[in-house]
């Protein structure tokens, strides 16, 4: 069922429940403080709630203690060290702490994409549930908040059944996550739905009571947010489904964006021209060098896995061809790279030995220090394997993508980047880079040409400026 708050009609019964360790609200729990579980921690603090953060990185959790946010995520510094100071949030390494301290605890590890193939490595997901329920004395509400493989709340149900004592009645449920990176704070705090899968009423009630914080603040801003209680499954699919909806709708883009190419078409106006379609919609329609992070690549190739196993892959075929168009734009940088250089393609790609290039970007999006799966870091390492000198700059990313490609040349700023460099490839659209002056960078680069991967520059003001200018899918 799907319950909109707040509404003027009456809410569905939710039963009322006390927290088994008889605090007003429930204390909650988050099992991994990676991207995910930091800020959710951090903001439920903020909703009023008392929260402990769970680790097995003792570095990580020093940091946390101490005010030091291991991610950049606009805002979220500030509310760290508010809520610190308040009392309402610390951070542990110690399970039996964590399991003694929470009424509902939230499993917020990753689930990255297996070594040996598609699927998603669980095997974080099973450690914290494993551990947690070891250390449970008495009834608490186990909440998967990871993405995972549809089917995996009830591998957790009967961890819990293997590992916690029957008689403290401890429950599951699954409540997905949606956030994005960089917007993450507000995700938390005013989201755009929430889902719930649980079993009992027992476990609807205390999942209510853990987002109440979010239904009150919505109540003050006049503002609604729908509550979509569903069974295991269902929650599950759900974060799956989006990413793969939201991945298809990129690689669309980007598919005609080829077809553009070819025909003399401009994807920018194509892009526009179906968003005004309100049955289409303008968001996720943005040409460029295609999606990356944490989330989507790895999401939709789990998906694929997992629908195998159940009997049905032939339904998410397509998902394999939005893999592909996604990876094709990382090769089309390199192809438009070699155009501009007057240097020609052999059966192993294009030589670009004796020039130098700036690449602007190594993050996978702008507002966030994540360089996972970044399409941006992945092009400035195809650059260097075709033998340019690659200079890199990111107003946040660049200590991360100094470990990841250790063999780029990494610089403090814009211009240190781009002078003395043939060409420029803007990978990432950062502000810092869309503002740029064209004409101040020409007198400082040796050649005036530009790859604009994201489309994120105005080709004009570039053009008159000197610059001969490549975008994707457009003449």
């Amino acid at each position: 069922m799907t319950i909109p708050y707040p509404n003027t009609q009456p809410m569905p019964a939710i039963a009322s429940v006390t927290p088994p360790s008889g605090a007003s609200r429930p204390r909650v729990t988050f099992l991994g403080t990676g991207y995910l579980g930091a800020t959710y921690a951090i903001c439920y603090a903020e909703l009023g709630y008392e929260v402990l953060g769970f680790d097995v990185d003792a570095d990580k959790i020093a940091k946390l203690n101490t005010g030091e946010v291991p991610i950049h995520e606009p805002g979220l510094d500030e509310l760290l060290r508010r809520n610190l100071a308040a009392g309402r949030l610390r951070f542990s390494t110690d399970i039996a702490e964590t399991a003694d301290f929470g009424d509902v605890h939230f499993i917020c590890v990753g689930t990255p994409q297996r070594a040996d193939g598609m699927g998603a490595d669980l095997s974080y997901v099973e450690a914290s549930v494993t551990g947690l329920a070891q250390h449970l004395t008495r009834k608490a509400l186990i909440v998967g908040k990871s993405t995972v493989p549809v089917g995996t709340a009830e591998w957790v149900e009967q961890l819990v059944g293997k590992h916690a004592s029957a008689d403290l009645g401890v429950e599951v449920a699954w409540s997905p996550e949606f956030l994005q990176e960089g917007f993450a704070v507000d995700d938390v705090l005013r989201p755009n739905r929430i889902v719930v899968g649980v079993k009992s009423e027992w476990a609807n009630g205390m999942l209510y009571a853990a987002h109440k914080g979010v239904f009150d603040l919505a109540a003050t801003e006049d503002r609604e947010v729908p509550l979509v209680v569903t069974d295991f499954a269902t929650a599950e699919l759900v974060k799956v489904a989006a990413n793969a909806f939201l991945a298809t709708k990129i690689s669309f883009i980007n598919a005609m964006a080829e077809v553009c190419e070819a025909a003399g078409g401009d994807v920018t106006q194509l892009a526009k021209a179906i968003g005004y379609d309100p049955r289409i919609g303008n968001r996720f329609l943005q040409s460029g060098l295609g999606f990356g992070g944490a989330c989507l690549p790895k999401d939709i190739r789990a998906f694929q896995a997992r629908a195998q196993e159940l009997g049905a892959g032939e339904a998410l075929r397509f998902l394999h061809e939005v893999d592909l168009i996604n990876l094709r734009r990382r090769t089309r940088v390199l192809q438009l790279a070699a155009d501009l250089l007057g240097r020609r393609s052999g059966p192993a790609g294009p030589d670009l030995s004796g020039t130098r290039i700036a690449v602007l970007g190594a993050t996978f999006k702008p507002n966030t220090d994540d360089v996972r799966d970044a399409p941006a870091l992945a092009v400035a390492a195809l650059l260097h394997k075709a033998g340019a000198e690659v200079h890199v700059y990111d107003p946040q990313g660049m200590e991360n993508a100094r470990r990841a490609v250790p063999e780029l040349i990494c610089e403090p700023d814009v211009n240190a980047a781009v002078a003395g460099a043939d060409l420029v490839c803007v990978l990432t659209e950062w502000a810092d880079f869309r503002n740029a002056d064209p004409s101040a960078l020409g007198e400082l680069v040796t050649g005036r040409r530009v790859v604009d991967a994201r489309n994120c520059l105005d080709s004009a003001l570039w053009t008159q400026a000197g610059w001969e200018y490549r975008g994707m899918g457009r003449p």
